[in-house]
């Protein structure tokens, strides 16, 4: 088995050189992506949560994985990352929200969703427990970027070993942890 044949999403490759265009140095794996793409093709009317739009990288697998049915809510705080995305996806069943996503979860009434992608700080590293109550009963939490990476700040690595083990130690979800990728917890909640 061998993960060189991964059939890219579409408008991707047209995203990527966008990206680049403006230095954008944070893209999902291409392994993350197509586990994305995946996981929201198993929630057929899914309602899902992208923490960290990006310039829409990580937003094209899941879009691709989403039934007619679904909706999706991708929030990033930076606008000029997250107009490259919304070039590509205007569509009536994805929503984009330029603000912090730490603030909109705290604030956030709405349905609780299917699939959470955690890829920015909050979610992952600050508001933990109030992400994981936007997520339903069954519902899967995924955040990457586990194994250490070049562009991780100074000491972010006692950061992660404090979320890995606050996860563990949670008794109402269960996880697998994967050295795969960039490294990928896969969560449920019970």
């Amino acid at each position: 088995m061998n993960d060189n044949s991964i059939v890219l999403p579409k408008f991707y490759s047209e995203i990527k050189s966008d990206s680049e265009k403006i230095s954008f140095s944070m893209p999902s794996d291409l392994q993350t992506g197509s586990f994305l793409r995946t996981l929201s093709a198993t929630k057929k009317d899914g309602h899902f949560l992208e923490l960290g739009t990006g310039t829409g990288l990580s937003l094209a697998w899941l879009i691709e994985g989403m039934g007619e049915n679904s909706s999706l809510i991708s929030i990033d705080n930076t606008a000029e990352y997250q107009d490259i995305a919304k070039k590509y996806f205007q569509k009536p069943n994805v929503s984009f929200v330029c603000e912090d996503a730490e603030k909109w979860i705290l604030n956030y009434k709405g349905l609780k969703f299917d699939l959470i992608f955690a890829d920015a700080w909050p979610g992952k590293y600050v508001v933990l427990d109030e992400t994981l109550s936007l997520l339903k009963s069954g519902g899967i939490y995924l955040i990457d970027d586990m194994l250490p990476q070049p562009n991780w700040p100074l000491n972010h690595d006692k950061n992660v070993e404090r979320l890995i083990q606050d996860l563990e130690n949670r008794t109402d979800i269960q996880l697998t942890k994967m050295c795969w990728s960039t490294g990928l917890i896969l969560i449920t909640k019970k």
